[in-house]
């Protein structure tokens, strides 16, 4: 069994004229991100290796998870993380059956849809900055998993 975590990015911003790959994260994405990562590292949940999107807010936040975290595993970026579906993110997983706990940071709503289709169904909304972790089979298949946990930012970072 594996540990998959979907993070999604943290806060990003909209400055007029950028591309919507380019988008920046805010400050509040950033102390996000790396609050995050140390929340992952106090459960105990370092990863193995780092998926992400392309997007530069997901980059960033996995960058950041990472440094928050103290973790050494490596970053990947995953074309198919950006503008997908959870197959395609299912697909990309597949890629990586012999990592034991990935982080896999991408977008809404394909993340939310991928917790839920992992489980088995459900609604799940997952809110800039929030990780769940799936413990699943890999490669892994829609109802092949469980929620161990979820976490939501404001939990560990101040709320302004």
């Amino acid at each position: 069994m594996a540990e998959i975590l979907l993070l999604r990015h943290a806060k990003s911003d909209h400055p007029s004229g950028e591309a919507d790959r380019d988008r920046p994260l805010t400050s509040r994405g950033e102390r996000s991100a790396r609050a995050i990562g140390r929340a992952i590292s106090g459960f105990g949940a370092t990863p193995d290796l780092i998926l992400t999107s392309p997007a530069r807010r997901a980059a960033d936040t996995a960058a950041l998870a990472r440094d928050g975290g103290g973790w050494s595993a490596p970053i990947i970026t995953v074309e198919n993380f950006y503008g997908t579906g959870v197959t395609a993110v299912l697909d990309a997983l597949a890629d990586h059956t012999t990592a034991g706990r990935i982080v896999a940071v991408g977008h809404e709503p394909t993340w939310s849809a991928t917790v839920s289709a992992l489980i088995g169904g459900g609604a799940i909304h997952m809110v800039t900055a929030a990780v769940a972790c799936v413990e699943t089979a890999l490669p892994a298949t829609p109802g092949s998993g469980w929620l161990r946990w979820m976490l939501h930012p404001r939990l560990f970072t101040d709320p302004a």
